[in-house]
């Protein structure tokens, strides 16, 4: 009988925000992991274990070997965040779309028995006032982020069959606290806001729709969607989230929920992307429900920045980091001789 330690769970990305929330709860559910990153933001971010394999590699480079003998993959390996997709824009739908098209069909050709493709509500990009979209509602991506995560999907759905079991998770906006730390996400960066300087940075004019998520939630929605009967999910989408708000009143919440004085500070053009999004599908399917809300991740990013356990460098704001690695990638190649600066080198002559 095959029991979760007689598996093998592939998680690319597995040093990212979510996928450093995810690794641990395989690991205390008694699975084997691979976690495959190009580890940008650091190794220490996953738990030394004995039944974690980390490996460094480019998922563009994956090979069937990466993938042979898992029982599933999870592919959450990403270019994140809109911002971050428009600077880097080939390398969004290389890494985002092709790879991870490339992945699925990898996975299926070894034999993995399930594929998890993690997406983005962004797929909705601009729904009519009213409209409150499902799974069956029309898709309108407005950015490459989410242009690459729509072309995605529609790779992998149509490998799934009765020995490939592939799920789509249309995740919302993502929140709350994880070792991988994220502030350029709304509900993090406003708390980051508010505790620093009282002021909560917000995108005019505030009546934009978005779905909001926890860390949490969405690595518990994973475990459900690993670990349920593969014919509830198999070749669906799923919409994972937790509520709808407008940014203005969710502002507002934080400014409730921390125990300091903030208001709000507008910045920028008036942002066109709102949506709205309909969860019942998977609670109707599976049962799952959200947990956390927006006031839980508030507070537990504040408790952690006060305690000083948790600070803002580049690492923490995904555009920046990418930025500086670039930049600091071309001056060592610029100055470096022989693979090294001033190391010792053995002389000739």
């Amino acid at each position: 009988m095959e029991t979760a330690g007689s598996k093998t769970v592939v998680v690319t990305g597995a040093g990212g925000y979510i996928g450093s929330v995810l690794v641990p709860k395989l690991l205390d559910k008694g699975y084997r992991v691979k976690a495959i990153d190009r580890f940008f933001f650091g190794r220490d971010k996953l738990p030394q274990h004995e039944r974690l394999t980390a490996v460094r590699e480019d998922v563009r480079r994956l090979t069937e070997d990466h993938l042979a003998g898992a029982y599933a993959v999870i592919d959450l390996v990403a270019i994140s965040n809109d911002p971050s997709g428009e600077w880097f824009r080939e390398a969004t739908y290389q890494i985002n779309h092709q790879a991870r098209a490339r992945t699925a069909r990898l996975a299926k050709r070894v034999g993995v028995r399930r594929y998890i493709l993690p997406s983005s509500c962004s797929v909705y990009g601009i729904q009519e006032p009213g409209v409150i979209a499902d799974e069956n509602s029309p898709t309108n991506p407005i950015t490459t982020y989410a242009k690459a995560n729509e072309m995605a999907e529609r790779d992998v759905l149509p490998l799934a069959d009765d020995d490939f079991a592939v799920t789509v998770m249309r995740q919302a906006t993502i929140f709350g606290l994880s070792p991988r730390m994220r502030f350029d996400l709304a509900i993090n960066g406003m708390t980051y806001g508010a505790f620093e300087t009282g002021k909560i940075p917000l995108m005019r004019d505030g009546t934009q729709w978005r779905p909001m998520l926890h860390v949490q939630d969405t690595t518990d929605a994973m475990l459900l969607l690993l670990e349920c009967d593969p014919q509830l999910v198999n070749g669906q989408v799923f919409n994972v989230g937790s509520f709808n708000c407008q940014l203005g009143d969710l502002a507002r919440q934080i400014v409730r929920a921390l125990p300091c004085d903030a208001g709000i500070e507008w910045y920028g053009d008036p942002d066109r992307r709102s949506y709205r999004v309909d969860f019942g599908k998977i609670t109707r399917v599976l049962g799952w429900k959200a947990k956390y809300t927006a006031a839980d991740g508030a507070l537990e990013i504040y408790e952690a920045l006060k305690s000083g356990k948790l600070v803002k460098d580049d690492e923490t704001m995904t555009l920046k980091w990418y930025q500086e690695l670039n930049k600091w990638h071309r001056i060592i190649k610029e100055r470096e001789l022989y693979g090294s600066m001033l190391d010792a080198l053995t002389m000739t002559g």
